[in-house]
């Protein structure tokens, strides 16, 4: 939805004059994600309001210059599951038909979407054979850092702090980015060391992700869906579950190692020292104890990756975060305890769609990075379709968790 003025509103209204002007997409093991960029006629052009395309157009011709579209940055997620879900959106919606052609000659050719991830190669046959889409595949490593990088660079307060329920926006100089540790947490956990533009290594991972705390809760709770276990373990006490430092000495701290009486000795501990069942469990304590275990395991796992190199700075992505308060505060106390203060844990606004923005940048591969934030056009793009100039403005409450959008303009080829 776009939230300008703190307003909502429906991403796309088929019956408002909006221009589909690329799609991209990123598919994962878990969970689908599409970025797309949509132009209203009511939006500004060029700086003046209600000029329609074809109009800038001709003044692009007349003066030689490629216009600034204004419009919408727009995000979207399907369960990977229910793909076909995602196929009927894009087809309802006709996102595909924009895509990253010219449609002066529909049908004349199969059109080329951008798409990253495993499902890129899973479902191309799917694609082809719904919509007439051919997924133009890009490698999901480059478009996870490329995505990265871009919203750092770009977009306004998009790196946070989280701890103590204190959230707290990072200003991000972009002469001073790198290097950092990008740790993104998809169905397992990719941890990437990112020295510069195209410059980056796999340093290291875990099969321990938000495909575990999702496989795992459905398990052990019941819940349907990955949000609803979250919700679950709002309601939680990972105590009742777990086996702290407290239950081991009697309620006291173990000060002489820096361990409070409330530090987990074992996720799940309890379970074997009680006489109780599963079913004597509550669903809610077992959903936050794995919550915690999970988030505690990949923090320590991170910074560890990030001493090897001398990384302070840490990021994590990735839709297993969803903004959540208290997994961001885990993954926040777990940096904080292990590297004593020297390291940081920082979230992204955009978390869950760096490989999808990547994606959506792969249209430009000739340029891009020289033409970004500028205020004017300065130079025509080469070789796109589209390049993005700048970010005019984000969303009002700094959150991005699907279904959602940002404004940004773009240049027209």
């Amino acid at each position: 939805m776009d939230l300008r003025d703190g307003q909502t509103q429906p991403i796309l209204d088929p019956n408002q004059p909006t221009h589909v002007y690329h799609l991209a997409l990123d598919i994962g093991g878990s969970l689908a994600k599409l970025v797309y960029f949509t132009k209203d006629d009511n939006h500004l052009v060029d700086g003046e309001e209600g000029v329609s395309h074809r109009k800038t157009l001709q003044k692009c011709k007349d003066s030689k210059q490629h216009p600034v579209l204004n419009g919408r940055l727009s995000f979207k997620t399907f369960e990977t599951s229910k793909i076909n879900d995602c196929l009927e959106f894009i087809k309802s919606m006709k996102l595909h038909i924009g895509g990253s052609q010219s449609q002066e000659n529909p049908g004349s050719q199969p059109i080329a979407i951008k798409a990253t991830g495993g499902g890129a190669y899973k479902y191309a046959d799917l694609f082809k054979e719904r919509l007439g889409i051919i997924l133009d595949k890009e490698d999901e490593m480059d478009c996870l850092v490329a995505g990265a990088n871009f919203l750092l660079e770009v977009v306004h307060q998009e790196a946070f702090t989280y701890m103590g329920d204190q959230k707290q926006f990072v200003q991000i100089d972009k002469n001073d980015l790198y290097p950092y540790l990008l740790v993104n947490i998809g169905s397992g956990v990719g941890m990437i060391k990112v020295e510069g533009e195209g410059k980056f290594e796999r340093v290291s991972g875990t099969s321990i992700g938000g495909g575990t705390f999702w496989g795992l809760g459905k398990l052990l709770t019941k819940c349907k869906s990955f949000d609803e276990l979250l919700e679950l373990s709002y309601r939680g006490n990972n105590r009742q579950v777990d086996m702290l430092v407290g239950d081991i000495y009697g309620g006291m701290d173990y000060s002489k190692i820096g361990l409070s009486s409330t530090t987990i000795a074992s996720s799940f501990g309890k379970a074997i020292s009680d006489n109780r069942e599963r079913e004597d469990y509550k669903p809610e304590d077992i959903a936050r104890s794995l919550l915690r275990m999970i988030s505690n395991n990949i923090g320590q796992i991170s910074y560890l990756n990030a001493l090897r190199f001398g990384l302070k700075r840490i990021f994590f992505g990735g839709f297993f975060i969803r903004k959540h308060p208290f997994t961001m505060d885990t993954l926040s106390v777990a940096v904080n305890f292990w590297s004593k203060g020297e390291a940081k844990a920082m979230f992204l606004r955009h978390e869950g769609f760096l490989g999808a923005v990547g994606s959506f940048m792969s249209s430009d591969k000739h340029g891009l990075k020289e033409l970004l934030a500028k205020d004017a056009v300065q130079k025509s793009p080469s070789k796109l379709s589209f390049a993005v100039d700048k970010i005019l403005r984000s969303l009002s409450d700094g959150e991005c968790n699907g279904d959602e959008s940002i404004e940004c303009s773009v240049y027209a080829a």
